[in-house]
C-alpha cells in the first residue's frame, strides 16, 4: 500500500494504537490481534501496532492497513530507533513505518536525514513522522516523510507535558506543513477525537483510552480521588 492509498483509507477516520508493553498483562501478540480485531468491528479505519511479532498477528487477523514500529529501549529515542528496526516492521508487514523523527541522537549515531534516506532507498515503504516539536516536523518533510504526528509532545525536552493533547501543537503542524497530519497523543475522548478533526487534522490515533485497561482504569481511580478533573 503507497502512501495515497494508505491516506484515503484513513482520511477524518480512527486510528487505533493497539499496544501492550512487557509489563502489561495483555502483552502477546495473540492478544493483540483480538484487539485489533475488536478495533475493525467498532469501526477502526487502521491499526498502529508495535514489534514484528504484533504486526504479523494482525496482519493476519484483520485486512486494515497497520502503521508499524518498534520500540526498542526505554529512553531517548526509542520508536523504531534503528535502520534493522525499519527493516523488521516492514519485514512483518507494516504499510506505513512510524519512527522518532525529533532531532536527539540515535542509539546509533545514524543522522535521520540519512535513516529516513535509506528507508526509502532500501525499503520504499511511507513512513511516519513521530515529533515533539513544529521544527523538528518541519525537518523530516524535508528528509520524504509522507505524514506527522505530534506523537511526541511532552516527551522531549521540546514542549511541557500537559494531561490533554496538544492541540497548539497540532494546529501549527497542519498550518505549516505540506503533508497530512495525524492527530495522536493523550486523546481520551471521543470529543476530543472530534476536535483534532476540527484543528485540521487528517485522521486520529487513539490508543491507550481504547486498548489499555490499565490505564482506563487509573484515570476512573485519580478522578474518584480528585487528582484529575472529570
Amino acid at each position: 500500500m503507497n502512501a495515497d492509498a494508505f491516506l484515503a483509507a484513513v482520511k477524518g477516520k480512527l486510528i487505533v494504537s493497539c499496544q501492550a508493553l512487557e509489563d502489561e498483562p495483555l502483552h502477546g501478540a495473540s492478544i493483540m490481534a483480538k484487539m485489533a480485531t475488536a478495533a475493525k468491528i467498532g469501526g477502526a479505519a487502521a491499526i498502529r501496532a508495535n514489534s514484528p511479532a504484533d504486526i504479523r498477528a494482525i496482519k493476519e487477523a484483520v485486512d486494515l492497513p497497520v502503521i508499524g514500529l518498534y520500540k526498542r529501549g526505554g529512553s531517548g529515542v526509542f520508536i523504531t530507533p534503528t535502520f534493522d528496526d525499519a527493516a523488521a516492521v516492514a519485514e512483518a508487514g507494516a504499510d506505513i513505518i512510524a519512527l522518532d523523527c525529533t532531532d536527539r541522537p540515535r542509539p546509533d549515531g545514524m543522522r535521520l536525514r540519512d535513516l529516513l534516506a535509506r528507508i526509502q532507498n532500501e525499503i520504499g515503504k511511507p513512513t511516519f513522522a513521530d515529533v515533539s516539536a513544529l521544527e523538528q516536523a518541519q525537518a523530516a518533510v524535508e528528509y520524504g516523510v509522507a505524514m506527522a504526528g505530534p506523537t511526541l509532545s511532552g516527551y522531549t525536552d521540546a514542549r511541557p507535558m500537559t494531561s490533554e493533547p496538544d492541540f497548539e501543537l497540532l494546529g501549527a503542524m497542519v498550518a505549516a506543513l505540506p503533508i497530512p497530519v495525524i492527530a495522536e497523543g493523550r486523546i481520551h475522548t471521543p470529543q476530543q477525537a472530534r476536535q483534532a478533526l476540527d484543528f485540521g487534522a487528517w485522521a486520529v490515533v487513539v490508543g491507550s483510552a481504547v486498548t489499555r485497561p490499565r490505564t482506563i482504569t487509573a484515570r476512573f481511580v485519580a478522578a474518584l480521588m480528585d487528582e484529575v478533573p472529570c
